[in-house]
């Protein structure tokens, strides 16, 4: 998910400041009814869907991407074992052939050892990605078989020292894989494992003839995950996107938002002149609210950064989505230095660790429905914290 995220490219070495957290033993998933009052405690139980999810709702982002190499099977498993309610299991981008796979991006010379292949040098290029050139290796100029023979790499091992110990260990799963994972792990921890899959690029693969939408409404049918109350959530920066899935599936479905001042890139094509800032008025979440259930703005548009980085007073964003029935899961939480406000920094070691839940205790405040982190122990530990001060 994030594609946008402006933090994303934050380096630095040093050891890592591991932080020793509890695995908590949650139950329960992701999203949960805007507009209701928030309880002493997370809701659990009760109801169907997205009516029976806790809140705040801690959304393992790409897996444990703060502990394994994002997107893999093992960093979507230890989400679960650290109790996570929803995994973000596949940025879905398409193949040559026509499968899906789970990549933060179609380009994968960050997230893959591509390089070291001989075979594949030849397939570096440069492409124009929604309006910006990128030089690497895409998804889609590989067949299935191909990425398979590809292994999974950290994609930040500036922040992310650890990480790489993970480099070679696993390939890239395909969503089909991933819907089959989910059902194993369903029956193996013996309750609902939901996923929050995100449709990367989608009028960048229409106009190569490789639509998403159809592709994942078509496996989710194939696997009876398409409806209103199946585990599966489907998020898009498109918003566009997420109405063509409206009228395919019946699962809930999230816009993400990312700076105020940016173009959704179907806008963008389609000579639409709003922003997101114009999204985000009472207006513009009217609209959203007639085709989605949810919104995944950036932390920024909750509570806004001054020059020096550090938080300043909230917006009437959260109040604006519920009132017209929206929930909001805003991205990302990370708990090194980096990625965190100013005056949650620890020090200046880049992949130290900072007061993450400073920051949460500020973000969880402002009401919102849940979060994207990339440490769901962190995460589980301040709600456990928030929701019984």
């Amino acid at each position: 998910m994030a594609t946008r995220e402006s933090n994303e490219q934050a380096a630095g070495t040093g050891r890592r400041a591991l932080l020793g957290a509890a695995v908590l033993g949650v139950s329960g998933s992701v999203l949960a009814p805007a507009g209701t009052a928030r309880a002493a405690g997370a809701r659990r139980g009760g109801g169907r869907g997205l009516r029976s999810l806790p809140v705040p709702t801690i959304i393992g982002h790409r897996g444990a991407s703060g502990y394994r190499p994002e997107h893999t099977l093992g960093a979507y498993r230890l989400a679960l074992d650290m109790g996570a309610d929803i995994v973000e299991a596949g940025d879905l981008v398409p193949t040559r052939d026509g499968h899906l796979v789970c990549r933060h991006e179609p380009e994968i010379g960050g997230t893959t050892d591509v390089a070291d292949h001989p075979e594949f040098a030849g397939r570096r290029t440069t492409k124009k990605l929604d309006g910006a050139a990128v030089t690497g290796w895409f998804t889609e100029d590989f067949t299935l078989a191909e990425l398979k023979t590809l292994r999974a790499t950290e994609r930040i091992p500036a922040n992310r020292p650890h990480n790489t110990l993970y480099d070679g260990r696993w390939e890239i799963p395909t969503f089909e894989e991933v819907l089959r994972w989910q059902d194993e792990q369903t029956r193996k921890r013996g309750k609902q494992v939901w996923i929050y899959p995100e449709l990367k690029h989608p009028t960048y693969f229409r106009k190569l003839g490789l639509g998403l939408e159809e592709r994942v409404a078509g496996l989710l049918r194939r696997y009876g995950k398409d409806g209103r109350n199946a585990p599966v959530v489907l998020q898009s920066f498109e918003p566009t996107s997420i109405e063509r899935l409206n009228k395919l599936v019946d699962n809930p479905l999230v816009v993400l938002l990312s700076g105020a001042d940016t173009r959704p890139w179907d806008f963008v094509e389609a000579g639409d002149p709003r922003t997101v800032a114009d999204l985000v008025t009472r207006r513009g979440l009217r609209e959203i609210a007639g085709y989605a259930q949810g919104i995944g703005p950036t932390l920024d548009l909750v509570i806004p950064k001054d020059a020096a980085g550090r938080l300043t007073t909230p917006t009437t964003l959260v109040k604006d989505a519920h009132a017209v029935g929206l929930v909001l899961h805003p991205y990302t939480l990370r708990n090194e230095n980096p990625f965190l406000p100013a005056e949650f920094r620890k020090g200046a070691d880049p992949d130290a660790y900072g007061d993450v839940f400073g920051a949460y205790r500020a973000y969880f405040a402002t009401g919102i429905d849940g979060v994207f982190t990339d440490h769901p122990d962190t995460g589980l530990l301040a709600r456990e914290d928030f929701v019984n001060r």
